[in-house]
Parts: C-alpha cells; sequence; structure tokens
C-alpha cells in the first residue's frame, strides 16, 4: 500500500483535495486533528507536556488546556520547537496504527495530510509527496473569508512559521495548482490513476 504526503501553505486548498480524494474512497488522515486527539488520549504523551509545560497543560476534568498551551508555547519559537518534538512522535506511532488497518482493509493507497510534513521530518515515511500551490494573494483572501477572525497580519505570520512555497514545490513529487485558474478535479483524477497503478 502505498502512503501518499500532501502538504501546502496555509489556504492553499488542502482539505479541498482531500474530500476529492476522499470522494474516490481513498483514505485521508488529518495530521493536525490527530494530534490534538493523541495529547489528549495517550497517557505517555499527557505526562510528558505536563513535565514540560506544567500541570496547568490539562484542566481539573483532564482536558488538554488549548488556551494555556498556546499562550506558553505559541509565543516562543524554542517552546514551539519541544511542543512540536513532543507531539511528531506520537502523531507518527498514530498514523502507522492507522495505516496500518487501512491496509488491512485492503486500501492500495492512503493520504496523510500535514501543514509541517517536511519540518516535522513525517515526509520521511511516506512513498510520494503532493503540495498544494496557490499565491499568496490567493490564500490570503480564502483564509480572510473562512477565518474572519484573522487578520492579513495575522496570515503573514503563520507563513513566516511555514517552509517557503517555493522550497516545498522543489521538494515534492507532484504539485496541484489550486490558483483559481487551473481545474482542480481533473488533477486529483490523473494523481488518483497513477497512485493506483503504481500501487499494483
Amino acid at each position: 500500500m502505498l502512503r501518499i504526503g500532501i502538504t501546502g501553505g496555509i489556504g492553499s486548498g488542502k482539505t479541498v483535495v482531500c474530500r476529492l480524494f476522499q470522494t474516490l474512497g481513498v483514505p485521508v488522515y488529518d495530521a493536525d486533528t490527530r494530534a490534538k486527539w493523541v495529547m489528549a488520549h495517550r497517557p505517555a504523551l499527557r505526562t510528558e507536556l505536563q513535565n514540560e509545560f506544567g500541570p496547568e497543560t490539562f484542566d481539573a476534568a483532564g482536558q488538554l488546556n488549548r488556551t494555556y498551551l498556546a499562550q506558553v508555547a505559541f509565543r516562543d519559537p524554542a517552546r514551539l520547537a519541544r511542543l512540536n518534538a513532543l507531539v511528531h512522535p506520537h502523531v507518527g506511532l498514530d498514523f502507522e496504527e492507522w495505516a496500518t488497518a487501512r491496509q488491512q482493509a485492503g486500501h492500495r493507497y492512503v493520504l496523510k495530510e500535514a501543514a509541517l510534513l517536511y519540518e516535522s521530518g513525517s515526509w520521511q515515511v511516506l512513498d510520494r509527496v503532493i503540495t498544494v500551490f496557490a499565491p499568496l494573494d490567493v490564500r490570503q483572501r480564502r483564509v480572510l473569508r473562512r477565518d474572519p477572525h484573522r487578520t492579513p497580519d495575522d496570515i503573514l505570520n503563520i507563513v513566516a512559521k511555514q517552509m517557503s512555497e517555493d522550497e516545498k514545490r522543489a521538494r515534492a513529487d507532484y504539485v496541484l495548482l489550486n490558483d483559481d485558474q487551473h481545474l482542480l478535479i481533473p488533477q486529483v483524477l490523473r494523481l488518483h490513476e497513477e497512485f493506483l497503478t503504481l500501487a499494483r
């Protein structure tokens, strides 16, 4: 079974692309969503997070205190790097368990969606990587429509923390253009057929 990574900057349209693949019957692992689940449900990671960031990391009911964690980690690059270093290995294990189950169910390939696919190092256990690309101005418009609480500066700050689009495109095996100029569905269908052929 092939394991295909899919990444792209904020607002590039990774989620839309993944929904198209899901419509074709392809299982998609959403690394960002699963990371939140893993932080809340893996006892070993809970202990590591509390040791690193304090008992306030979880509230009295045992729920992950995301507001607190964001305040202590996201404002300090060193602490954010430490948070990622703790979480990413556990997400990697979770993906392995998930992918093994999909392989046993007979799927020919799966997708792993992650904004930080290269930054986390998880691309190294994948067979191919897709980057979804859109110009910055298009991405900004999309995010401002989707997240009205964000400002243009918020988006630029997020972009500055992510790998450059040029580097993602250079490192990817495939680039999907989601720039409002190219039709997306034919591009996805072509890749789907290629992956099925490779999986044979």
